[in-house]
């Protein structure tokens, strides 16, 4: 019980810690925002994604990133804050200090995936309202794509939580961490279908990309805002959730190993 209300405590630390800094704010909460308002503007005359002969039906630009823009705000989130966060925190020495303190490491793991999951569901909230409001984006009716957004939404940024806490134990330093993460999450964006439509991808790309799980999130919420009849262009030929269970399964089992094996209070070279 000490530890659950420690890691408690620590959520409501770290959230505060977090929205008092500006860079990680525009750049994992406001970030997908701002990318969907560039696309739905920069495509605003080009006509409907998937229209008939005749130009009529389809969906918008904007509504067709809306879910590719829910994905990325999953990844930025956990694997590109985490990371970054925890590398700087390993650099300034905050993780030496905490850990000559009681607090458990598991109430530490809390206070920073609680913090990713308030967070995250704040951005996807105001990323919605922004996609109905602002673009006219039709949200979904049904009952079952909701439940189907929420349990791909939360393995998907648990998933990535654990993998941005092994990702921190990759950097020399806290000063290089944003060098190497980032471009790590900014690659995986565009061969995972956020910023360009994976099924015109080439057929290698979609292979490389398939490994990963940006693209298995991606999947799951075309499935969820997406119509059927865009179901046929997948790669498979259907939204495959099962396989999107699986695939970001094995990554959070992946991730949680490699926390276990890489994760310490002090670095072995510090």
């Amino acid at each position: 019980m000490n530890t659950l209300t420690l890691g408690a405590a620590r959520i409501s630390y770290e959230l505060r810690l977090y929205f008092r800094a500006g860079d990680s704010v525009f750049f994992t909460f406001l970030f997908p925002i701002v990318m969907l308002s560039i696309f739905a503007v920069a495509f605003s005359t080009s006509g409907n994604i998937g229209a008939a002969p005749d130009g009529s039906g389809g969906i918008s630009f904007a509504a067709f990133y809306v879910p590719g823009m829910v994905a990325a705000g999953m990844l930025l989130s956990g694997v590109q804050n985490l990371g970054v966060d925890i590398a700087g925190e390993k650099g300034d020495g905050t993780l030496k200090r905490l850990g000559g303190t009681p607090l458990p490491v598991f109430s530490y793991f809390m206070g920073k995936i609680g913090m990713v999951l308030v967070s995250s569901v704040l951005q996807v909230a105001l990323l919605l309202l922004v996609a109905r409001f602002a673009f006219n984006v039709t949200l979904p009716g049904e009952p079952g794509k909701w439940l189907t957004f929420g349990w791909v939404f939360l393995f998907g940024v648990i998933t990535s939580c654990v993998l941005g806490i092994a990702l921190s134990a990759l950097p020399r330093t806290g000063k290089s961490a944003t060098a190497v993460v980032i471009p790590i999450v900014l690659l995986l964006q565009f061969i995972s279908g956020v910023y360009l439509n994976f099924a015109q991808l080439p057929g290698w790309l979609q292979n490389v990309a398939s490994i990963f799980p940006l693209k298995w999130m991606a999947q799951g919420m075309r499935s969820v805002f997406l119509p059927e009849s865009f179901e046929a262009i997948e790669p498979g030929g259907a939204w495959d959730l099962g396989l999107v269970a699986l695939f970001m399964g094995l990554w959070l089992v992946v991730g949680l190993m490699l926390c276990r094996l890489t994760f310490r209070w002090i670095r072995k070279d510090g």
